[in-house]
């Protein structure tokens, strides 16, 4: 079956004579309402598929309908990426303030990825200082290193035959970066953990289930009671973490929360899924995990290639101000549209091959950590901590390091993707 348009969605426009016609797609929006553009409807696409291997619902997406109403998401997919790029670059059309975000009520309150400018810009600013790639190297660096060689010993403690590097490895090392760039005072490893998933399983939460929202509600009653404390603590003696950074920029005490909950969000939850999908996909291509450890110079390419072909941020909503048209599709004001990065860096008709990884492919802007004004703030932190660092000393010390055929390795998500559980072995 393909996209079909035999039904009205709900927010697509009709014909002016009442039958749905195709568009030719565009590479960008335009702010005239087309007659005759209704949107396809994707009544094929199921999300229980989505969560186990999104890859084959995308290809079909970009080929029938890279625009297109999704009834089992309540939302248009945008899945190409001249249109998801087309979208990043124009805030005033398609606003981050999203209607009902799952966002905010996982988080509690509005952050500045659901923001517009100007006051997405004035959340940012405080924390840019603590982010910007100088400081990173020379302020963070020697702790994200510190942590990394902390927690290859655990993993060594596993052995060969029972290691897990998600479990004893990324995920505890993405955790303790975290908390000490926040600046979390006495937090344990397995506290940040807990709460970065139940922020980003709410977040991902468009199925509504309860079960995780009370998870993300008892989160952040517990980080709400640690930062009732820690707020006015960094207000009177400031230091270089990011919430000191937040705490004395002048902003609400609300803005603060909302802005370290999200940190703790998307802060963890990137770095830990790089550094297991970069060993995952290297023992998967043995020839150019040969070169890279022959050529350490070629790692941020490793990192790069690493999030376009497996992107950890899959999917992010945005919201139409006005009628618009995209991809030749009219859109209303008020469309709630899902922004499918995780498909547009596999888009053919931007990268050649685009379904392989190749660490030696030209050097090519992606939408793995966004576009615009909205381009992830902890980029360079991550490439650090985990391109540069994690998974090369990882591979230092454990010659022969790739995955444990023996052992099941899982994956979950689309909107966050990543690995759960990903057994590894080395030569002894």
């Amino acid at each position: 079956m393909t996209a079909s348009r035999t039904g009205q969605c709900p927010f697509a426009p009709a014909a002016d004579d009442g039958a749905p016609r195709p568009a030719p797609r565009a590479a960008a929006a335009s702010t005239a309402v087309v007659p005759g553009s209704a949107a396809p409807v994707a009544d094929w696409i199921d999300p229980a598929e989505l969560m186990a291997d999104p890859y084959p619902s995308y290809e079909r997406l970009r080929a029938e309908a890279p625009v297109a109403w999704v009834p089992a998401l309540n939302k248009y997919l945008v899945t190409s990426f001249a249109e998801c790029q087309a979208v990043e670059q124009d805030q005033e059309v398609f606003s981050a303030n999203v209607s009902g975000a799952t966002m905010n009520r996982a988080l509690g309150a509005r952050p500045m990825l659901r923001k517009d400018d100007p006051d997405h810009g004035a959340d940012r600013q405080a924390i840019n200082p603590t982010l910007r790639p100088r400081n990173i190297k020379e302020t963070w660096a020697p702790v994200f290193e510190r942590n990394a060689r902390t927690y290859l010993e655990a993993l060594a403690e596993q052995g060969p035959d029972r290691a897990d590097l998600n479990r004893d490895y990324a995920a505890p090392v993405a955790s303790q970066n975290l908390i000490d760039l926040l600046g979390l005072k006495d937090v344990a490893v397995a506290d940040m953990r807990r709460w970065s998933h139940a922020f980003i399983a709410g977040t991902g939460n468009l199925l509504d289930d309860p079960g995780i929202w009370a998870r993300c509600d008892a989160a952040q009653g517990e980080l709400d009671g640690l930062l009732a404390e820690l707020i006015p603590h960094y207000r009177r003696h400031p230091d270089g973490s990011m919430t000191s950074a937040l705490a004395n920029s002048g902003l609400p005490y609300d803005n603060v929360a909302a802005n370290v909950k999200l940190t703790i969000s998307g802060g963890m939850n990137e770095p830990q899924h790089v550094a297991t999908n970069m060993v995952w996909a290297l023992s998967r291509h043995p020839d150019q995990r040969a070169r890279v450890l022959a050529e350490p110079s070629l790692w941020p390419a490793v990192f790069d290639e690493t999030v376009r072909w497996l992107s950890p941020i899959g999917m992010y909503p945005r919201e139409t101000t006005r009628p618009v048209v995209l991809g030749g599709v009219a859109l209303p004001a008020g469309a709630p549209l899902g922004i499918v990065v995780g498909s547009a860096n596999r888009d053919a008709a931007r990268f050649d091959n685009p379904a392989a990884f190749d660490v030696f492919r030209p050097r090519q802007a992606h939408l793995g950590f966004g576009s615009g004004v909205h381009l992830c703030a902890g980029h360079w932190a991550a490439k650090t901590s985990i391109g540069q660092l994690a998974v090369p000393l990882a591979y230092e010390r454990f010659p022969g390091l790739r995955t444990d055929d023996r052992r099941a390795e899982s994956w979950d998500g689309w909107v966050f993707r990543g690995l759960t559980s990903l057994p590894v072995t080395w030569d002894s």
